[in-house]
């Protein structure tokens, strides 16, 4: 066994919500995640088309779903940072301005803290 650490992901997603991700993408083109913290449908996963928000120099790239890339708010990590986000898919109405709005489902953010290994790679990697 090797004494390297390996870095977990920081973003998942089930197999409902890679399947929307690849719906939505056929339907709109390339496509972007953004996990603000704010109020109302900030405490959400908005989903976008690529180009349509504007991402800042706060903002922290978790890595990707589906094959697109998952920005989080950099005040919002600071609270996450110790936290496995795992995108899913839930019955109900969508952000207002996120894409899967109208498809009777939205997608849900489920987590899990890290253990202590996995917060060591991040923090050996410089992920957190």
């Amino acid at each position: 066994m090797s004494d390297r650490l390996v870095t977990p992901p920081q973003v998942l997603a089930t197999p409902a919500a890679l399947d929307l991700i690849e719906r939505l993408r056929r339907r709109h083109g390339p496509l972007l995640f953004h996990q603000s913290g704010g109020c109302c449908d900030g405490s959400s996963p908005m989903c976008y088309a690529e180009g349509e928000f504007l991402i800042g120099d706060a903002d922290v790239r978790l890595g990707e779903i589906g094959g697109a890339p998952f920005y989080i708010s950099a005040p919002q990590f600071a609270y996450w940072k110790h936290t496995q986000l795992i995108i899913d898919v839930v019955e109900g109405r969508g952000g207002m301005f996120s894409l899967e709005n109208g498809e009777g489902v939205r997608f849900l953010v489920r987590s899990r803290l890290f253990d202590d290994a996995e917060f060591a790679a991040l923090q050996a990697a410089g992920r957190v």
